[in-house]
């Protein structure tokens, strides 16, 4: 099982994780099928992550799932984790997960590694947390992926103030 934070970009079915849904976007209909957004993450680094068709209805936020035979690569410009037509989903449980929101590793720019084209390095980052999902509570100091962590496994809601 890789950590988020060791996924790197590639064209290759191969990424078995375990991960959080933070948060999903909108659900949106590409031709017939229902494509969604989410933010996912573990206790390394968070990751954009779409979810197609039925899995658009089948996982919600705080959900534990584990993806077998994912994939990391660009999609229309963006670098996403997907399951892909070959990959596997599997909600494994629920609220019980620590992580952290950065690094975002959709939000890294990577290049093509010059010793090995077919791999890439990351060269800089775009932002330090997701530009679609940002924190809840952006800029106050006593929030974190802890607390944020406690607040989810105690099923409690904040709002800011």
């Amino acid at each position: 099982m890789i950590l988020l934070k060791d996924i790197v970009p590639a064209a290759q079915n191969n990424i078995d994780t375990k991960f959080i849904l933070l948060e999903k976007g909108r659900i949106a209909l590409e031709g017939q099928n229902k494509i969604c957004l989410a933010l996912v993450a573990d206790e390394t680094a968070a990751i954009h992550f779409q979810l197609w068709g039925d899995e658009c209805d089948a996982f919600n936020s705080g959900d534990i799932i584990y993806l077998t035979n994912g994939i990391f690569s660009y999609q229309r410009g963006n670098l996403i984790l997907r399951a892909g037509k070959r990959g596997k989903l599997e909600k494994i449980g629920e609220f019980t997960m620590s992580f952290v929101e950065t690094p975002n590793m959709s939000e890294i720019h990577w290049i093509p590694d010059p010793s090995n084209t077919k791999n890439y390095i990351q060269e800089y980052v775009i932002s330090p947390v997701s530009g679609i999902f940002p924190p809840v509570l952006a800029g106050k100091s006593e929030w974190n992926g802890y607390a944020k962590t406690h607040l989810i496994l105690i099923g409690l809601c904040i709002l800011p103030y």
